[in-house]
């Protein structure tokens, strides 16, 4: 079920996609999430919303990155995701959005259930 999440501090949705998630995978503040992401572009040279910057973060921290598999490219969607994932943290990445999903619930600021994910990132328990 999707969940409304935008920690944002103004409350806007400004392409903070990324740090959203990172923010509520890690349970930190949008800040501190922004901050790290950043300083990893600016020690990388690359941009905060690479997928190879802030997904940096997430393997720092204990994840692992998944490819899913391509079987029906156009009809799994996110929220079929949390149907088969009822346990556990992940950050799901579509190519131009990333969602954090706690649970079988997605958090996000808007309803993006019916985006396909291509990866995920998660965390061994």
């Amino acid at each position: 079920m999707w969940i409304h999440y935008n920690p944002n501090p103004t409350g806007r949705s400004v392409d903070d996609c990324a740090i959203r998630a990172v923010s509520k995978a890690l349970d930190i503040e949008w800040e501190d999430a922004y901050v790290e992401i950043c300083s990893n572009g600016l020690a990388m040279g690359d941009m905060p919303h690479a997928d190879s910057v802030w997904g940096s973060v997430l393997r720092g921290r204990g994840f692992y990155r998944k490819t899913i598999p391509n079987l029906c490219p156009n009809c799994y969607t996110i929220s079929d995701f949390c149907r088969d994932n009822p346990k556990g943290i992940f950050v799901l990445g579509t190519g131009t959005h990333v969602v954090c999903v706690i649970d079988g619930d997605w958090y996000d600021s808007w309803d993006s259930g019916r985006e396909i994910p291509m990866y995920t990132w998660y965390r061994k328990e």
